[in-house]
């Protein structure tokens, strides 16, 4: 047996090393941020802060140089009216950016639309308002091929909706055998399909019945981001799918649903598209995807997905639609606008690689 007397000595130099020892477990080293740093986290933190400050200084800016003209109430209201469609269809390319993915076939989801309401009520003679909603039906069914391809196939959606967008495109012109529908024969035949294009004077600024419903889109996607479980279930996914699958999520779920939710939206674009340029054209909206890409990356939104905003989409579709409108009246040509909103897509994405740095 150990004698209790011969173990004192060794107990009273442990005690010492002890008592020499520090007294604190473990120290992290708190370094203080630089201005860069605290800048940077504030990005981070508010996506929509730079899109905005970017609006503001190129409102700012084309209204210095280019004066009363830029600034009136009537131009500045026409740059809401043009963005219109863009805001729509962004809206739909937002929810899927969100999830990590991206959609091409938005555009030619819209225009499709677009002809099949036309076709039902100016051509066959059906009702307005049951073409109107077999138009919608068309959206989400088209939503559903794209949410079925991604989620059962796991293919990649940018693949899947490439593919798609030839295949609703082709669609398009067959169905409508490359034929325009005239403004006038919709206004005879079926007026309802150019309501969302109705002019509405105030105070000196005209809008029309679109620029208010694309606003309640937003207001009505905001709420569902922000509000609700499913929001928060799309940003979730579009962070960490792993994560998200191991939390309860259902992910296939969420994904699929996004592509429908995108597919009526671009459906209810179709109705505005009518309204705003009175006919319904097989080759119109031959931009829309890329716009609607722009808007969203524009306004703060990562491709990488888990990051963005509604409210920042309408911001970058405002800011593409000041760019153009502020070049148009500056009486620089339509090549050079392009190159102008081709700069302002890679100064996006690049700050967005910078501010994404904060949570690696």
């Amino acid at each position: 047996m150990t004698d209790i007397g011969s173990s004192r000595p060794v107990a009273q130099a442990f005690e010492l090393v002890l008592d020499k020892g520090e007294s604190r477990v473990a120290e992290f080293e708190v370094r203080a941020r630089s201005p860069l740093q605290k800048l940077q986290h504030f990005l981070h933190a508010n996506p929509t802060a730079v899109p905005a400050i970017v609006l503001l200084l190129s409102v700012a800016a084309f209204g210095f140089t280019v004066g009363s003209r830029f600034l009136s109430m009537f131009n500045l209201s026409l740059i809401i009216q043009q963005v219109t469609i863009i805001g729509i269809i962004g809206a739909a390319q937002t929810l899927i950016v969100i999830t990590a993915g991206i959609d091409l076939s938005v555009g030619a989801i819209m225009v499709l639309c677009s002809v099949i309401m036309g076709k039902l009520a100016v051509t066959m003679g059906l009702p307005a308002p049951i073409a109107l909603v077999v138009g919608v039906a068309a959206g989400a069914g088209c939503g559903v091929i794209n949410g079925t391809l991604v989620t059962r196939l796991k293919l990649p959606p940018f693949i899947v909706t490439l593919g798609t967008w030839s295949i609703f495109f082709a669609l398009n012109l067959w169905y409508s055998a490359s034929e325009t529908i005239r403004s006038q024969e919709v206004a005879k035949i079926a007026p309802l399909l150019q309501a969302l294009g109705t002019p509405v004077n105030i105070l000196g600024a005209r809008f029309t019945y679109g620029s208010f419903f694309m606003l309640g889109l937003v207001a009505l996607i905001w709420f569902v981001l922000n509000r609700t479980a499913f929001g928060r279930h799309l940003y979730a996914v579009g962070d960490d799918p792993d994560a998200a699958r191991l939390s309860g999520i259902r992910t296939d779920r969420i994904l699929f649903s996004v592509y429908v939710i995108a597919g009526v939206i671009c459906a209810l674009g179709a109705w505005a598209l009518i309204g705003r340029i009175g006919s319904i054209s097989p080759q119109a909206g031959q931009t829309a995807n890329l716009d609607s890409i722009t808007a969203v990356v524009v306004g703060g939104a990562s491709l990488f997905g888990g990051r963005g905003s509604i409210i920042g989409t309408l911001i970058g579709a405002l800011i593409v639609g000041v760019f153009r409108n502020g070049l148009a009246l500056s009486d620089v040509d339509v090549l050079w606008q392009e190159f102008a909103v081709g700069w302002l897509i890679i100064i996006a994405v690049a700050l967005d690689q910078w501010i994404r740095k904060v949570s690696a």
